[in-house]
């Protein structure tokens, strides 16, 4: 049974699909088109639905601008068959430094002349050209506005660069999951994300780019590294004269030697979910008339998604899925999961008559929230729960996980899962990156950070949809021989028997985002001259450090060795307080502050977490002279 949540515009508009355009120039290309799939009936049914008052997928945006920077023009250069290749000039551009998830900025700082061209042609001056020369790379992205635009000078820089064929999503679509799984089953050379993940979207707002290898994971930071080098000293973009690509419909374009292929977005993620989870177990837990479920895919990515999995396949009814619509501009939403930015749900979710099970994913589709009748589950907590049940619940895990692990900010609530699975465990800095080379060893197959980011080794990015049905079919396992109108075991249920067997890992995250740079990285500096003088047994209020330190990462795989990624001090007792500039915003600087205590007393477990951790947060925020070095009295963000 669905529970329905009205979205924010309830008026719709519909609009025909564009048509091809046809060409008269001789790189037009050949054109072929079967017919339209229904498996992404919001994008490509005879009709769209789009929200008013929102930017839809496909509107017209202003012109993006490639051309020389100097007063030569462009020059043709040597060029593969039927195609013609421009060398246009340029000079490096300021600000292109990538980070954990790529590059991200202001849309309008993208739009500047030549800015993505010059950071897609250092990111083949980066890669050796047997990794894309006659190869295959795929593009999606996760629907935000200024993504058609950049797909077009994507695969025309590709093409310069002798790239063999692209495969895109249907109008520029495909999560970023979806990429990874897409890489993985094609054997794609990699794949380009256009999305700035739980960021806002639209011309005010923000857009990313980043790289993922053939495995399907993020490109590593020697790689990033290389890209970033590449931008301080580029003299010129390789842009193939073509035409650009309908991506409306499904069908293959040829240039000469050069392909692109638009495919559905969902088909081969469908299909991988299928392998991966018992979709007849989750269809009779959705079935049951005692059971009611809700998805706000926030007018994102998954959006495309959410009707072919949850209703088509898995029968849960249409008025189940909220904000279904995917929007340029995420219908003026912020799409990030959580009890701050996914408002909506979470008022429905702790109201009167509140659905069993609530879920929303951000962006680009790997984030996810996950919530019970007026029960909110930590993502720390969900992927120990998750990497708990596993093995019971969900097929792809018969034989047992290979090994676990998390980013180190999060809790140490996994670490207890495999302590008493007798599973190796990993600790690693920030970012899904440092997870793929523990899966390419076979030493990984369920991980987890504390920015809602949940996922297993069945692709190389974190992955939305995955812990939603992951957490379906725990539901669905422990409720299996429930008879009808007998009282189901609830989320809530799951968690405090968790508890009741590993202890509870208290957890909370202060954001504060967009802080004035000077002051963020001068409030770090503190910290860390505040580490290298500390010692073991120093007193902090009521709590004895253990130890302090700026966490390092020393890759078991390949040695490789990563520094400064985040100031801790771990106490006695367990409790631990961390601080980090994050990589993942598109302007000033994010802190983050993590607070955990851990309680083993189960007649404690059901306090409310700011409660428990108000001692161990007021002493991070002294600790940090936070107001001091910011102004900033008060978080964005609560987690």
């Amino acid at each position: 049974m669905a529970f329905s949540l009205k979205p924010h515009n309830r008026h719709l508009l519909y609009s025909s699909c564009p048509k091809i355009a046809q060409s008269s120039n001789s790189n037009a290309g050949n054109v072929v088109f079967p017919p339209i799939s229904s498996s992404l009936s919001v994008l490509s049914s005879a009709t769209q639905l789009v929200a008013a008052k929102s930017t839809s997928i496909g509107a017209s945006q202003s012109p993006l601008v490639v051309r020389a920077s100097s007063s030569s023009s462009a020059a043709a250069i040597a060029e593969p068959e039927g195609i013609k290749i421009n060398s246009v000039p340029t000079k490096p551009i300021e600000g292109q430094k990538t980070g954990t998830s790529g590059l991200r900025k202001k849309v309008k700082v993208f739009m500047q002349e030549n800015y993505l061209a010059n950071w897609i042609q250092a990111l083949f001056n980066s890669l050796p050209t047997e990794d894309y020369k006659n190869g295959v790379l795929v593009l999606g992205g996760d629907g935000r506005y200024f993504n058609r635009e950049a797909a077009q000078v994507i695969m025309k820089i590709a093409a310069g660069n002798g790239v063999g064929k692209i495969l895109v999503g249907q109008d520029g679509i495909l999560s970023t999951p979806a990429v990874s799984a897409v890489i993985r089953k094609r054997k794609a050379n990699g794949g380009f994300i256009m999305s700035a993940s739980h960021n806002p979207g639209g011309p005010e707002y923000d857009w990313g780019i980043k790289f993922n290898y053939n495995s399907g994971q993020p490109a590593p930071e020697s790689i990033t590294d290389k890209i970033y080098g590449n931008t301080l000293s580029i003299s010129e973009i390789k842009m193939a004269d073509i035409v650009d690509v309908d991506l409306s419909r499904h069908g293959t374009t040829k240039f000469g030697n050069f392909i692109v292929e638009v495919v559905d977005p969902v088909s081969d993620y469908l299909e991988l979910m299928e392998n991966v989870f018992d979709f007849q177990l989750i269809k009779a837990l959705l079935s049951r008339p005692n059971f009611r479920f809700i998805f706000d895919a926030m007018h994102a990515v998954t959006g495309a998604y959410a009707k072919p999995i949850f209703v088509d396949k898995l029968g849960a009814s249409l008025d189940s899925i909220s904000n279904g619509v995917p929007l340029e501009d995420f219908g003026h939403g912020h799409p990030d999961p959580n009890l701050t930015y996914a408002k909506d749900l979470v008022n429905i979710m702790y109201g009167e008559n509140a659905p069993d099970f609530g879920a929303a994913s951000d962006g680009d589709g790997d984030r996810n929230m996950i919530l019970g009748k007026g029960f909110f589950i930590t993502p720390s907590d969900s992927v120990a729960i998750i990497a708990a049940n596993a093995q019971q619940s969900i097929p792809y895990f018969r034989s047992g996980p290979k090994g676990l692990a998390r980013s180190m900010p999060t809790s140490g609530a996994l670490d207890r899962v495999a302590q008493k699975l007798n599973l190796p465990f990993f600790e690693v800095p920030t970012g899904w990156k440092f997870f793929g080379n523990l899966m390419d060893a076979g030493k990984l197959s369920i991980c987890g950070e504390e920015s809602f980011g949940t996922g297993s080794d069945h692709i190389r990015e974190k992955d939305g949809i995955w812990a939603v049905l992951a957490w379906l079919s725990i539901l669905a396992y422990r409720n299996k021989d429930k008879k009808p109108g007998e009282q189901l075991v609830s989320v809530s249920d799951i968690a405090k028997e968790h508890w009741a067997t590993y202890g509870r890992n208290f957890f909370s995250r202060y954001d504060y985002e967009e802080c004035e740079s000077g002051g963020a990285n001068k409030m770090v500096e503190y910290l860390r001259d505040l580490v290298s003088k500390s010692k073991e047994g120093e007193k902090y209020g009521d709590y004895v450090l253990q130890f302090a330190d700026d966490f390092t990462y020393t890759d078991p795989v390949d040695g490789s060795v990563v520094s400064k990624q985040g100031v801790r001090f771990v106490f006695t007792d367990g409790s631990r307080v961390i601080y980090r500039l994050s990589g993942t915003g598109s302007a000033g600087a994010t802190i983050r502050i993590y607070i955990e205590q851990f309680e083993s007393d189960a007649s404690k477990h059901d306090v409310d977490a700011q409660i428990a951790l108000k001692p161990l947060i007021d002493l991070a925020l002294s600790i940090s002279k936070l107001k001091e070095f910011t102004g900033r009295d008060k978080p964005t963000v609560i987690t």
